[in-house]
């Protein structure tokens, strides 16, 4: 439950991205991704994994992204830190009070 966020703690500035598609031409489609907000959150690391499988090690790492509310934050949208890109998987209010956000994010390439 979160009942109080030091916004001094609101200090990472993020690009909320979402995708468009577009026709590719041959039958597919290609994805352009898109800034739609920028966001002042608290970026904490989760967990880090790494698996081995198909002669490959698969390396994940985990993040919690909280910010304030914003209803178009939705999962399969992501947050941009420079180069890095964190894929976020899922979104809810932890205290139900319409004012944060936290977000289970996945680092792309990590």
């Amino acid at each position: 439950m979160v009942s109080f966020i030091e916004p001094g703690s609101l200090r990472t500035e993020l690009a909320l991205e979402d995708v468009t598609l577009s026709e590719d031409g041959a039958g597919g489609h290609v994805e352009h991704w898109v800034e739609v907000a920028t966001v002042f959150a608290r970026l904490e690391p989760m967990r880090a994994d790494a698996r081995f499988g198909a002669d490959q090690s698969l390396e994940s790492v985990t993040h919690r992204v909280t910010l304030r509310f914003r209803d178009l934050v939705k999962s399969g949208m992501r947050f941009r830190l420079g180069a890095r890109i964190f894929d976020i998987v899922t979104v809810h209010d932890p205290d139900e009070t319409g004012r944060y956000l936290s977000c289970r994010t996945r680092e792309q390439g990590r």
